[in-house]
């Protein structure tokens, strides 16, 4: 299929209902459905290690250690942190050729639950750093792989297999519902969890469920971050995941960030730029984020009001996609806006405050509420059968994300009533679950050789 000229993924909504359910059925020709169970890495595959070394060229060098440290910790860790390895690999699997705003780093810790603008909590993707045009494929693949993964000391093999297949098998039943969905109403769908009976089907934590609602009802400010108070508010340090720049590049440091509010002020709508003049920038440090992440620039700004109240805005560096080197280019010039761009494309409600600027050195960054009311599902507390509803939600909600941008008719007639496709995703996630594990394997040798730096001791 051939990239349109703004970018974005063509949309073929105004075609009749019978030519888009006649393209998808003829899809199974061009790529059967049995055949996206295969995964044999190819004669040429490159080394994962060298992968992550040229990642690490563009990153901030004193945090790889850190990065490297945390993905060795198991082959799920590994797994979160190469999202550029398992992009490589995706580009070589089997694909139908429609192509889907993709959220490209798609693994299940990369869904949670959050506040809406309507003040709402809601359960959605909440990762974007990789998201680009690609084949909606890799998404679902990624994801699957990851429960075979996160499941290897929670559950046996056919465990494992069940929750990547439940995850397709969700995705594929959700995407046939919203083929006879009106648009609007398709484009409006949003997972709430604003009951507790929800919230615990998906793994939420009953205390964190109370926090958020605490947020929604009170203005709490739910941060893990903590500020002093006075006419001088400032971020208490926590190292090593939140620390200020040393005292010889503070100055400049914080000045650079007052210059990129201007630029990040103007990427947001009126009404939202009304909104943030009501607060002044009160102080600026680091942070170090997830796994994926750890080496990019990443800060949180105290933003502070007149009577005192406290607003934190995380800002994050932007990179190129991952998935770049495999689909289509970015049509966004600055990655910041990629980010932004994709989020709110993906998502039901965005954060009012996402917006992107150019950073300190020049750096792309996109900016948004560090936590708002945010709640986070604890994977490797849950059991079986949260598990199993965790993995279906995931799928569900994968594929309302992926019906924003690409055709839920075409989409579900490829997909079919059976569940061979579910079946082959499962196939798949197992498959790639023993790569992923061959991989955390070479990049442990590869720290005990010398070739990666790590921070902490090591085997």
């Amino acid at each position: 299929m051939e990239n349109p000229p703004d970018g974005l993924p063509s949309q073929t909504h105004t075609l009749s209902v019978r030519e888009r359910l006649a393209r998808g059925r003829a899809l199974r020709e061009r790529c059967p459905r049995r055949g996206h169970a295969a995964w044999t890495p190819p004669a040429d595959r490159r080394d994962p290690v060298e992968i992550l070394i040229e990642q690490g060229e563009t990153r901030l060098p004193e945090l790889l250690p850190l990065r490297y440290a945390r993905m060795m910790a198991s082959p799920f860790a590994f797994l979160r942190g190469a999202a550029a390895v398992m992009a490589a690999d995706l580009a070589a699997t089997p694909a139908t050729g429609l192509h889907v705003q993709a959220a490209g780093d798609c693994h299940c810790l990369n869904f949670g639950g959050f506040a809406t603008p309507e003040r709402r909590l809601t359960f959605d993707i909440n990762d974007f750093d990789e998201t680009a045009v690609a084949p909606w494929e890799w998404d679902l693949k990624r994801l699957a792989a990851s429960f075979a993964v996160a499941g290897r000391d929670l559950l046996d093999k056919k465990g494992r297999r069940g929750l990547a297949t439940l995850a397709a098998r969700a995705y594929r039943e959700t995407m046939a519902s919203l083929a006879v969905t009106p648009v609007l109403d398709a484009w409006y769908l949003a997972h709430t969890i604003d009951d507790r009976e929800t919230a615990d089907s998906i793994g939420v934590d009953a205390r964190e469920l109370r926090k958020a609602d605490a947020v929604l009802k009170h203005a709490v400010a739910m941060v893990s971050l903590k500020h002093s108070g006075g006419a001088m508010p400032r971020i208490e340090d926590q190292p090593p995941l939140v620390y200020h720049a040393p005292p010889d590049e503070a100055a400049a440091f914080r000045a650079a960030v007052e210059a990129k509010l201007d630029d990040y002020t103007a990427s947001l709508i009126p009404e939202r730029r009304t909104l943030l003049k009501r607060y002044r920038l009160a102080d600026v440090a680091y942070k170090v984020v997830g796994v994926g992440s750890v080496g990019t620039l990443c800060g949180v700004m105290l933003m502070v009001s007149g009577d005192g109240e406290g607003l934190y805005l995380q800002f994050k560096e932007a990179t190129r996609s991952v998935l770049e080197d495999h689909a289509w280019p970015s049509p966004y010039a600055h990655h910041g806006e990629r980010v932004v761009r994709g989020q709110r494309l993906l998502q039901a409600a965005s954060d009012i405050f996402l917006g992107f600027a150019t950073g300190p050195t020049g750096r792309h960054i996109y900016v948004r509420q560090l936590r708002d009311a945010k709640v986070k599902p604890q994977v490797e507390a849950m059991s079986a059968r949260q598990l199993r509803r965790y993995a279906a939600i995931c799928g569900e909600v994968l594929a309302r994300a992926h019906a924003r941008t690409g055709d839920a008719v075409i989409l579900s007639a490829y997909l079919g009533k059976g569940p061979a496709f579910d079946e082959a995703i499962g196939a798949f996630a197992m498959a790639y679950a023993g790569q992923t594990e061959a991989d955390h394997a070479a990049l442990v040798a590869a720290i005990r050789q010398g070739r990666l730096p790590v921070a902490g001791p090591h085997p």
